[in-house]
Protein backbone atom coordinates (compact mmCIF):
# COMPACT_ATOMS: atom_id res chain seq x y z
CA UNK A 1 0.00 0.00 0.00
CA UNK A 2 1.21 3.52 -0.81
CA UNK A 3 0.56 6.50 0.61
CA UNK A 4 -1.09 9.12 -1.68
CA UNK A 5 -1.77 12.14 0.51
CA UNK A 6 -1.04 15.15 -1.58
CA UNK A 7 1.12 17.92 -0.41
CA UNK A 8 -1.67 20.14 0.65
CA UNK A 9 -2.78 17.01 3.19
CA UNK A 10 0.70 17.08 4.63
CA UNK A 11 0.77 20.74 5.06
CA UNK A 12 -2.64 20.37 7.03
CA UNK A 13 -1.76 17.60 8.78
CA UNK A 14 1.93 19.50 9.94
CA UNK A 15 -0.29 22.65 10.60
CA UNK A 16 -2.70 20.62 12.83
CA UNK A 17 0.09 19.28 15.10
CA UNK A 18 1.61 22.92 15.77
CA UNK A 19 -2.08 23.69 16.21
CA UNK A 20 -2.40 21.15 18.99
CA UNK A 21 1.21 22.15 20.41
CA UNK A 22 -0.09 25.23 21.29
CA UNK A 23 -2.91 24.28 22.87
CA UNK A 24 -0.81 21.57 24.93
CA UNK A 25 1.36 24.30 25.93
CA UNK A 26 -1.47 26.48 27.18
CA UNK A 27 -3.49 24.50 28.98
CA UNK A 28 -1.97 20.89 29.95
CA UNK A 29 -0.62 20.54 33.41
CA UNK A 30 2.11 17.65 32.63
CA UNK A 31 3.40 20.35 28.90
CA UNK A 32 2.82 23.75 30.79
CA UNK A 33 6.15 22.16 32.89
CA UNK A 34 8.17 20.48 30.27
CA UNK A 35 11.55 21.98 29.32
CA UNK A 36 14.73 21.09 26.99
CA UNK A 37 16.15 19.19 29.63
CA UNK A 38 13.25 16.87 30.96
CA UNK A 39 11.90 16.54 27.02
CA UNK A 40 15.62 15.19 26.52
CA UNK A 41 15.71 12.50 27.94
CA UNK A 42 11.92 11.22 26.60
CA UNK A 43 13.34 11.84 23.39
CA UNK A 44 16.26 9.56 23.64
CA UNK A 45 13.77 7.08 24.65
CA UNK A 46 11.72 7.63 21.97
CA UNK A 47 14.64 6.92 19.23
CA UNK A 48 14.72 3.57 20.52
CA UNK A 49 11.52 3.00 20.39
CA UNK A 50 11.52 4.00 16.82
CA UNK A 51 14.47 1.54 16.13
CA UNK A 52 12.70 -1.33 17.67
CA UNK A 53 10.16 -0.80 15.32
CA UNK A 54 12.30 -0.83 12.48
CA UNK A 55 13.98 -4.63 13.71
CA UNK A 56 10.74 -5.78 14.34
CA UNK A 57 10.12 -4.56 10.39
CA UNK A 58 6.62 -2.95 12.45
CA UNK A 59 5.48 -0.16 10.19
CA UNK A 60 2.40 0.40 11.48
CA UNK A 61 4.30 1.02 15.23
CA UNK A 62 7.27 2.97 12.95
CA UNK A 63 4.54 5.43 12.05
CA UNK A 64 3.37 5.77 15.51
CA UNK A 65 6.55 6.19 16.72
CA UNK A 66 7.89 8.72 13.45
CA UNK A 67 4.84 10.46 14.84
CA UNK A 68 6.16 10.97 18.65
CA UNK A 69 9.42 12.14 17.47
CA UNK A 70 8.06 14.87 15.23
CA UNK A 71 6.22 15.89 18.61
CA UNK A 72 9.28 15.93 20.07
CA UNK A 73 10.88 18.54 17.47
CA UNK A 74 7.53 21.02 17.12
CA UNK A 75 8.04 20.37 21.08
CA UNK A 76 11.57 21.98 21.15
CA UNK A 77 10.60 24.40 18.40
CA UNK A 78 8.11 26.01 20.77
CA UNK A 79 9.94 25.81 23.80
CA UNK A 80 12.83 28.09 21.50
CA UNK A 81 10.00 30.54 20.28
CA UNK A 82 8.96 30.96 24.45
CA UNK A 83 12.43 32.07 24.89
CA UNK A 84 12.70 33.99 21.80
CA UNK A 85 15.89 32.02 20.36
CA UNK A 86 13.94 30.42 17.13
CA UNK A 87 11.14 28.97 16.31
CA UNK A 88 9.76 26.06 13.96
CA UNK A 89 10.38 27.92 10.90
CA UNK A 90 13.30 29.02 11.77
CA UNK A 91 14.07 25.15 12.18
CA UNK A 92 13.26 24.34 9.14
CA UNK A 93 14.88 26.88 7.06
CA UNK A 94 18.02 26.31 8.94
CA UNK A 95 18.06 22.21 7.83
CA UNK A 96 16.92 23.11 4.49
CA UNK A 97 19.58 25.77 4.19
CA UNK A 98 21.99 23.06 5.18
CA UNK A 99 20.81 20.13 2.41
CA UNK A 100 21.05 22.65 -0.16
CA UNK A 101 24.82 24.05 0.86
CA UNK A 102 25.68 20.40 1.19
CA UNK A 103 23.98 18.95 -1.63
CA UNK A 104 26.05 21.35 -3.88
CA UNK A 105 25.60 18.10 -6.79
CA UNK A 106 21.66 18.64 -7.14
CA UNK A 107 22.10 22.52 -6.49
CA UNK A 108 25.06 23.64 -7.90
CA UNK A 109 27.63 22.50 -10.44
CA UNK A 110 29.69 19.78 -8.74
CA UNK A 111 29.83 16.53 -9.75
CA UNK A 112 29.60 13.68 -7.77
CA UNK A 113 27.99 10.13 -8.91
CA UNK A 114 28.64 7.86 -6.43
CA UNK A 115 27.93 7.48 -2.53
CA UNK A 116 31.40 7.95 -1.75
CA UNK A 117 31.54 11.10 -3.45
CA UNK A 118 28.71 12.64 -1.94
CA UNK A 119 29.95 11.57 1.64
CA UNK A 120 33.31 13.13 1.11
CA UNK A 121 31.87 16.35 -0.48
CA UNK A 122 30.14 16.55 3.11
CA UNK A 123 32.79 16.08 4.97
CA UNK A 124 34.91 18.72 2.98
CA UNK A 125 31.99 21.04 3.01
CA UNK A 126 31.47 20.89 7.04
CA UNK A 127 34.78 21.25 7.64
CA UNK A 128 35.70 23.96 5.29
CA UNK A 129 32.85 26.26 7.38
CA UNK A 130 33.46 25.38 10.57
CA UNK A 131 37.36 24.60 10.20
CA UNK A 132 37.24 22.05 12.91
CA UNK A 133 38.19 18.76 13.23
CA UNK A 134 36.13 15.87 10.79
CA UNK A 135 34.97 14.15 14.01
CA UNK A 136 34.28 16.79 15.56
CA UNK A 137 30.83 16.38 14.33
CA UNK A 138 30.51 12.83 16.18
CA UNK A 139 28.22 13.70 19.37
CA UNK A 140 29.93 12.81 22.75
CA UNK A 141 27.18 11.06 24.05
CA UNK A 142 26.45 8.54 21.57
CA UNK A 143 26.28 4.94 22.60
CA UNK A 144 29.99 3.83 21.89
CA UNK A 145 29.36 1.61 18.88
CA UNK A 146 27.16 3.99 17.22
CA UNK A 147 30.08 6.60 18.08
CA UNK A 148 33.00 4.39 16.68
CA UNK A 149 30.69 3.76 13.38
CA UNK A 150 30.29 7.47 12.64
CA UNK A 151 34.28 8.37 13.69
CA UNK A 152 34.80 5.97 10.96
CA UNK A 153 32.67 6.90 8.21
CA UNK A 154 33.94 10.64 8.92
CA UNK A 155 37.43 9.41 8.75
CA UNK A 156 36.45 7.28 5.07
CA UNK A 157 34.62 10.82 3.97
CA UNK A 158 38.42 12.73 3.60
CA UNK A 159 39.88 9.23 2.32
CA UNK A 160 41.61 7.61 5.86
CA UNK A 161 40.34 4.19 5.39
CA UNK A 162 41.21 0.91 3.92
CA UNK A 163 41.22 -0.31 0.41
CA UNK A 164 39.77 -4.10 0.74
CA UNK A 165 37.77 -5.80 3.32
CA UNK A 166 40.63 -8.15 3.36
CA UNK A 167 42.98 -5.84 5.02
CA UNK A 168 40.26 -5.18 7.75
CA UNK A 169 40.09 -8.50 8.47
CA UNK A 170 43.64 -9.00 8.77
CA UNK A 171 43.30 -6.10 11.40
CA UNK A 172 40.23 -8.30 13.31
CA UNK A 173 42.85 -11.01 13.42
CA UNK A 174 46.20 -8.78 14.21
CA UNK A 175 43.48 -6.86 17.05
CA UNK A 176 42.44 -10.57 18.46
CA UNK A 177 45.79 -11.98 18.74
CA UNK A 178 47.33 -8.64 20.77
CA UNK A 179 44.53 -9.56 22.88
CA UNK A 180 44.97 -12.95 23.45
CA UNK A 181 49.10 -11.66 24.35
CA UNK A 182 47.52 -9.36 26.90
CA UNK A 183 44.99 -11.83 28.75
CA UNK A 184 48.14 -13.93 28.84
CA UNK A 185 50.37 -11.50 30.30
CA UNK A 186 47.18 -10.39 33.04
CA UNK A 187 47.33 -6.88 32.87
CA UNK A 188 43.80 -5.84 33.17
CA UNK A 189 44.74 -2.50 32.04
CA UNK A 190 45.90 -3.52 29.19
CA UNK A 191 43.64 -6.41 28.68
CA UNK A 192 40.56 -3.47 28.22
CA UNK A 193 42.76 -1.46 25.76
CA UNK A 194 42.92 -5.01 23.52
CA UNK A 195 39.53 -5.28 23.82
CA UNK A 196 38.27 -2.03 22.86
CA UNK A 197 40.74 -2.40 19.70
CA UNK A 198 38.91 -5.77 18.82
CA UNK A 199 35.30 -4.02 19.41
CA UNK A 200 36.62 -1.25 17.19
CA UNK A 201 38.05 -3.39 14.48
CA UNK A 202 35.37 -5.42 14.20
CA UNK A 203 32.51 -2.64 13.74
CA UNK A 204 35.26 -1.34 11.39
CA UNK A 205 35.19 -4.22 9.21
CA UNK A 206 31.33 -4.73 9.99
CA UNK A 207 31.40 -1.30 7.77
CA UNK A 208 32.89 -3.39 4.98
CA UNK A 209 30.74 -5.81 4.56
CA UNK A 210 27.61 -3.80 5.01
CA UNK A 211 26.35 -4.58 8.19
CA UNK A 212 24.90 -2.47 10.79
CA UNK A 213 26.54 -3.39 14.02
CA UNK A 214 24.15 -2.24 16.88
CA UNK A 215 21.28 -3.52 14.62
CA UNK A 216 23.03 -6.88 14.18
CA UNK A 217 24.11 -7.45 18.12
CA UNK A 218 20.01 -6.06 18.81
CA UNK A 219 19.02 -9.05 16.74
CA UNK A 220 20.78 -11.33 18.48
CA UNK A 221 19.99 -9.90 21.94
CA UNK A 222 16.44 -10.90 20.77
CA UNK A 223 17.56 -14.07 19.34
CA UNK A 224 19.27 -15.28 22.39
CA UNK A 225 16.42 -14.02 24.69
CA UNK A 226 13.68 -15.89 22.54
CA UNK A 227 15.72 -19.18 23.07
CA UNK A 228 16.17 -18.86 26.90
CA UNK A 229 12.54 -18.15 27.25
CA UNK A 230 11.88 -20.76 25.63
CA UNK A 231 14.37 -22.69 28.22
CA UNK A 232 12.09 -21.45 30.97
CA UNK A 233 8.97 -22.87 29.52
CA UNK A 234 10.56 -25.70 29.28
CA UNK A 235 11.87 -26.06 33.05
CA UNK A 236 8.55 -24.94 34.14
CA UNK A 237 6.28 -27.35 32.36
CA UNK A 238 8.76 -30.06 33.64
CA UNK A 239 8.48 -28.55 37.09
CA UNK A 240 12.27 -27.94 37.02
CA UNK A 241 14.01 -24.66 38.26
CA UNK A 242 16.32 -23.58 35.91
CA UNK A 243 19.61 -23.43 38.65
CA UNK A 244 19.09 -26.73 39.18
CA UNK A 245 19.17 -28.07 36.10
CA UNK A 246 22.77 -29.44 34.63
CA UNK A 247 23.98 -27.77 31.12
CA UNK A 248 23.65 -30.52 29.57
CA UNK A 249 19.43 -30.39 30.22
CA UNK A 250 19.63 -26.87 29.55
CA UNK A 251 21.31 -26.97 26.07
CA UNK A 252 18.89 -29.59 24.74
CA UNK A 253 16.10 -26.90 25.72
CA UNK A 254 18.53 -24.20 23.69
CA UNK A 255 19.22 -26.21 21.01
CA UNK A 256 15.39 -27.52 20.09
CA UNK A 257 14.54 -23.45 20.55
CA UNK A 258 17.59 -23.49 17.44
CA UNK A 259 15.35 -25.92 15.66
CA UNK A 260 12.42 -23.77 16.12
Amino acid sequence: MQANNSMEDKLKAFERLLGIMEDLRAKCPWDKKQTFESLSYLTIEETYELTDAILEKNLDELKGEIGDLMLHMVFYSKLGSEVGAFDVADVLNTVCDKLVERHPHIYGDVVAETEEEVKANWEKIKIKKNKKSVLAGVPKSLPSMVKATRIQEKARGVGFDWDEKEQVFEKVQEEFKELHTEIDEGNQEKIEAEFGDVLFSMINYARFIGVDPESALEKTNKKFIQRFQYLEAGAKAEGKEIASMTLDEMNAYWEAAKKK
